[in-house]
């Protein structure tokens, strides 16, 4: 499941050239540990979305376009099962992975 959200979100991610690709991976992964930790917190998923913006995140504001996909699929898990996961280390560790592939699929996206 995280390789499907991880699809998703970081195709709504930006793709910055300039930008190293350790630093644009640990903001996504920013955002997936925030959207964790609503739901952790029991955030109601209609919510999850502002309520991450109010606090006012430390990622640039773009990064934030990739919430609602990643809430959907964290929201599907259950919560005892995320009471032990790492999940924005996860998907920062999997972003550094596959970070070639997520960039010829969104230069892809951008030419279509």
């Amino acid at each position: 499941m995280i390789r499907i959200a991880l699809a998703a979100a970081l195709l709504a991610a930006p793709a910055y050239a300039s930008e190293a690709k350790e630093q644009s991976c640990k903001y996504q992964g920013r955002v997936m540990a925030a959207v964790q930790q609503a739901r952790l917190d029991r955030v109601k998923q209609e919510e999850v979305e502002q309520v991450i913006l109010d606090s006012e995140p430390e990622w640039p504001e773009t990064y934030s376009k990739a919430i609602p996909q990643l809430t959907s699929h964290v929201y599907a898990m259950k919560r005892r099962d995320l009471k032990d996961a790492d999940l924005g280390a996860l998907f920062e560790e999997q972003c550094l992975q596959n970070w070639d592939q997520i960039q010829a699929m969104q230069k892809q996206l951008k030419s279509n």
